[in-house]
């Protein structure tokens, strides 16, 4: 569900690279429309947002669909009132909808991206402009270094700047185009020095522009002239002239418009001279993921390092002590892979534990005192691509209990979880208390560590590097949330490098 229409697509799948279409179908239920502008939606929007859905469902039931993966974007996540949407949508459709963030926008359509373009060689940026932000991501030879994700969205600028059903003003253009250069005014100097082998958009937008500023030889290749010429020609005119001169739908030709400015912004941004439009969408994305985890085909390791990736952008943005963010993340993987019998949790979990690893530390930026605290506000507060805002608040509790308290229902996220997430963020804190410690001074004096369970407990085989005493200690004292969690004592031998 975006921000200007919802969109289904069903296919039937022989294993992970034999995909057929079996349905598709759009409904034009613009839920963006007055969100950016009241922080609500709309209630005769969410009505038909609703009905929407109830025909999806039909449909979905009629193909008897096995996996199924439903999500609203940008329009839900800045309402206030998005939950009574979510929740109305699952009493009266049986559909569990998801609201995600840019980040994780931003990775389902690399994915998407990625399997329709090779892109293993290249330096690219990749944009998804949807109804209610704009995605920006780079890529280094298939594997992102870079995402954010922008107030800049079509319904978000036609409401904002533009005047329904008639031309673009002078005025107006001159107010749309300041704010796409405020917005955009802190990523343009990185990309204007760098450059990029391709520059791609996705989105509705990007395919019907596409059709109508193309390259001579490719269909797929937008003209960034022809697009510059033709957003000259079709912004004197209104919504509706533009929908008869261009053949296109009438809730595109108000928002083509602004798509075009944005397109327009970022290439000269980019200093690019044509966009690819690959075709592919979130959609696509959602339908790779579903088919590859079906298949177990996933590739559960390779989800793990990206998120790791953007977990340490974002330490860096803190300026964390990333030799030491970086140890306690071995060490943790180290424990929780040999403790996997005692734990017997997976890899989403051991996912959780390397991003609570990485950043437990971050708080040290707002204040060393309290920053187990501070920890778990920016790791609940911050983008990380490929984690949902409820994997945060899991992460965020791992990592806050560190140091200090142990979980307690007297904290506000903790006490909203379940008791299995209460059980797992429990069992990963034990285990991120004990890597920590090994990694007391900071110093990396911790070469390796062995975990051994026995009927009595766990030994802890440490090797070491000078005199790693205080470790020792430290372990000892630490060792207590993980020992009531999983009921072994711990006990640490030194074995000789």
């Amino acid at each position: 569900m975006g921000s200007n229409a919802s969109r289904l697509r069903i296919v039937e799948a022989d294993g992970p690279g034999a995909i057929r279409e079996v349905a598709a179908l759009r409904l034009p239920v613009r839920l963006g429309h007055s969100v950016f502008l009241t922080g609500r939606l709309d209630p005769r929007t969410i009505d038909q947002a609703v009905a929407a859905l109830r025909r999806f469902a039909e449909v979905i039931g009629d193909a008897e669909v096995e996996r199924t993966r439903a999500v609203v974007t940008a329009s839900a996540r800045e309402a206030d009132n998005s939950e009574q949407l979510i929740s109305r949508v699952r009493s009266e459709t049986g559909i569990t909808l998801e609201a995600i963030d840019g980040g994780e926008e931003a990775r389902l359509v690399k994915l998407a991206v990625s399997r329709a373009m090779d892109l293993r060689e290249k330096r690219t940026l990749l944009m998804d402009l949807g109804g209610g932000s704009l995605e920006i991501s780079e890529l280094e030879k298939g594997k992102t270094t870079f995402s954010t994700s922008l107030e800049i969205g079509t319904v978000r600028l036609l409401e904002s700047f533009l005047s329904a059903g008639k031309p673009v003003k002078q005025q107006q253009e001159r107010l749309l185009t300041e704010y796409l250069d405020r917005m955009l005014a802190p990523l343009a100097p990185a990309l204007a020095r760098k450059k990029y082998d391709v520059v791609a958009g996705t989105g509705g937008n990007f395919e019907a522009i596409a059709q109508l500023a193309s390259r001579p030889d490719s269909p797929r290749i937008i003209d960034v002239a022809k697009a510059r010429a033709l957003l000259e020609r079709i912004a004197k005119l209104t919504p509706a002239e533009r929908g008869a001169q261009l053949a296109v739908r009438a809730d595109r030709a108000d928002v083509i418009v602004p798509a075009l400015y944005v397109l327009l912004a970022v290439a000269d941004a980019a200093r690019a001279k044509e966009v690819a439009a690959p075709g592919v969408g979130l959609k696509d994305g959602i339908v790779y993921e579903l088919v590859d985890k079906y298949f177990r085909v996933w590739d559960y390791r390779g989800e793990e390092d990206a998120a790791a990736g953007a977990a340490l952008q974002l330490g860096r943005r803190y300026h964390f002590d990333e030799a030491h963010a970086t140890q306690v993340d071995r060490l943790a993987l180290h424990l929780f892979d040999d403790l996997q019998t005692l734990h017997k949790l997976g890899p989403k979990e051991r996912r959780y534990l390397r991003l609570a690893a990485l950043l437990h530390d971050v708080g040290d930026f707002v204040h060393f005192a309290s920053h187990h605290k501070h920890t778990q506000y920016l790791i609940e507060h911050s983008e990380l691509m490929g984690v949902s805002p409820a994997e945060r608040v899991m992460v965020g509790c791992i990592a806050r209990y560190h140091r200090r308290a142990v979980p307690s229902t007297k904290h506000t996220s903790y006490r909203a979880l379940d008791l299995l997430q209460r059980t797992t963020v429990r069992k990963l804190a034990g285990i991120l208390r004990l890597a920590d410690a090994l990694d007391r001074e900071h110093l990396g004096k911790v070469k390796d560590v062995d975990a051994r369970i026995s009927r009595e407990g766990v030994t802890l085989l440490v090797r070491g590097q000078g005199d790693i005493a205080l470790e020792i200690w430290t372990v000892e004292r630490k060792a207590g949330l993980f020992e009531k969690t999983m009921r072994k004592k711990v006990v640490v031998e030194v074995v000789a490098s």
